[in-house]
């Protein structure tokens, strides 16, 4: 995903960010939840008012609590200026696995909330071809 693009998503209203075809988690630099898209609701079968305001890594996905996907968002999230980061990862549903692309999208704006986009793909199919790291506005 390009940088220039994905920064787009910062402007989105709510209703547009609802209808995104992937999950879309927007969170301050410390996990705590401030937007909870439709699709990542039904993805992760958790309605948006008993995520928002709860820390994602320790209160709604404690299966990201793990260096491959926080120590990555804790070292994103300290960086400075727009940028993204992807990488692939499975949640550990009580339901069963979720294959997922994550993005990192960071604005460099002050308030400095950082979206992660979560594209789900069937294990057989593997994840869609994507640039690995891009820190180019």
């Amino acid at each position: 995903m390009d940088v220039v693009d994905a920064q787009r998503i910062f402007g989105l209203a709510e209703d547009q960010i609802d209808t995104l075809p992937f999950g879309l988690i927007g969170v301050d630099a410390a996990g705590t939840i401030e937007q909870y898209n439709a699709y990542e609701s039904r993805l992760s079968r958790l309605a948006k008012d008993r995520v928002i305001g709860r820390n994602f890594f320790t209160e709604v996905a404690p299966c990201t609590a793990v260096k491959e996907f926080q120590g990555r968002f804790e070292r994103f999230a300290a960086e400075p200026g727009p940028g993204a980061e992807s990488f692939d990862f499975a949640f550990r549903f009580p339901f069963g696995l979720q294959f997922v692309s994550i993005t990192f999208l960071r604005s460099g704006k002050p308030e400095r909330q950082i979206k992660i986009l979560v594209n789900r793909y069937d294990e057989q199919e593997g994840p869609r071809p994507r640039r690995s790291r891009s820190e180019d506005p």
